[in-house]
């Protein structure tokens, strides 16, 4: 890609180009952290023996998820696009292989110490200096002096938010304070992720619709853009101050203009091509996410509490989840010059993921007995899934492209 001399052998085709490794790294994480979290869920209902984590089970899966799994994602995704954003040549290894180093070796010991609790602030420490570094390099890149460099720069405070919410989870790790997990889950959420990916989204779901769907007009609004990530902060700052009743005042507006941009972008069309479609169906979630949090908000403030955790599963199994799926299985597939045709197993495995966002909302809706049992199914579901994908398209990160280009 950018490294001259030949490139011989798995090792060093791995590190031909940053999504490479990065894309691996997060395949892995997706599978540990989910299945730490399906034995965690196994045991809460009689299938095995509860594990001593070093934190709550639910907070451990806030973490491994929230800063363990979506990063490695984004990162891979931001050091090839944004770049290429701005007009600018392929970032040079070393620019991106030492933070890849430090966070694959963070997470490395914070999963140790999950069990270790000597490990879990080394762990988290490591991963920050590591966060660090990628977003020195990414603010290089999106303050390019380019006429429009909206979404670089949206998207690199987006990882500044993650990197805040690293912060929190260290000051969890050495106070012991029950104060910081609520900060760190809220700003992890609704600082870094929900930023990040609809500002991806907005660059990326019309410039694909565009060489598709005919006849197609691009619209990205900026106000729109504004709106979507103003309420997602708004949101976090309110549920972290402990005002979460108020949070449907900013829940609502961004819930229509969600659901507008969806048709906007028409999301009926986009379904004849299933590469496409998945994207499009991965933001509908956004708005029918950001909908359920109003109706929720609503509830609250007349005295009712509704739907428990399912507005916040539908946000990061039905959006975040499917645009993860969608958008990783793109790149990979372009960067590995392959077709860019999801087969039926991606397309099938697209479908399924649809159908466990459906079994864990239910979780919250069903009886109280029956809950823990849905969890289940959806945890081991979700697994599942991930590991045909993993089986599928990991290996492809090993080995050259298929068209015998470099990259």
């Amino acid at each position: 890609m950018q490294e001259s001399g030949p490139e011989t052998g798995r090792h060093n085709v791995m590190f031909v180009a940053p999504h490479r490794p990065m894309f691996l790294a997060g395949g892995v994480m997706l599978l540990v952290g989910f299945a730490l979290w399906t034995i965690e869920l196994g045991a809460r209902i009689g299938l095995g023996s509860p594990v001593g984590w070093t934190l709550p089970g639910g907070w451990m899966h806030a973490l491994l998820v929230s800063l363990g799994v979506f990063p490695f994602f984004i990162f891979g995704f931001l050091f090839t696009a944004m770049p290429r954003w701005q007009g600018m040549a392929d970032l040079p290894r070393q620019r991106w292989l030492p933070p890849w180093m430090l966070l694959a070796g963070g997470w490395t010991l914070v999963v140790i110490g999950l069990v270790v609790p000597s490990l879990l602030a080394v762990g988290l420490l490591t991963l920050f200096a590591g966060w660090v570094m990628v977003v020195r390099v990414l603010w290089a890149v999106a303050h390019q002096p380019r006429a429009d460099s909206l979404h670089a720069r949206m998207t690199c405070w987006g990882v500044i938010g993650g990197g805040t919410s690293l912060l929190a989870w260290l000051a969890l790790a050495l106070s012991g304070d029950a104060v910081w997990a609520r900060v760190a889950i809220n700003l992890g959420v609704w600082c870094f992720l929900v930023p990040v990916f609809v500002s991806v989204c907005h660059r990326m779901v019309p410039f694909f619709s565009s060489s598709i769907i005919p006849d197609y007009v691009m619209l990205r609004p900026r106000w729109a853009l504004g709106v979507l990530v103003g309420a997602s902060v708004v949101h976090g700052l309110l549920a972290i101050a402990g005002f979460g009743t108020l949070t449907w005042l900013v829940d609502l507006p961004a819930a229509l203009v969600a659901l507008w941009l969806s048709y906007q972008w028409r999301l009926l069309p986009a379904l004849r091509v299933r590469l496409l479609g998945m994207l499009h169906i991965g933001f509908a979630w956004l708005g029918i996410a950001f909908l359920l949090f109003a109706i929720q908000g609503v509830a609250a403030v007349l005295g009712h509490h509704v739907l428990g955790m399912a507005p916040l599963h539908v946000l990061g199994l039905g959006y975040f989840g499917s645009i993860l799926l969608a958008m990783v299985s793109r790149v990979t597939l372009g960067h590995s010059g392959r077709p860019l045709q999801a087969d039926r197993l991606t397309w099938g495995l697209f479908l399924g993921l649809q159908a466990i966002v459906l079994l864990r909302f239910l979780a919250d809706v069903v009886p109280w007995s029956w809950s823990g049992g849905f969890m289940f199914a959806a945890a081991l579901g979700w697994l599942g899934i991930f590991v045909a994908w993993a089986s599928r398209y990991l290996p492809m990160y090993v080995r050259p492209r298929m068209d015998g280009k470099a990259g």
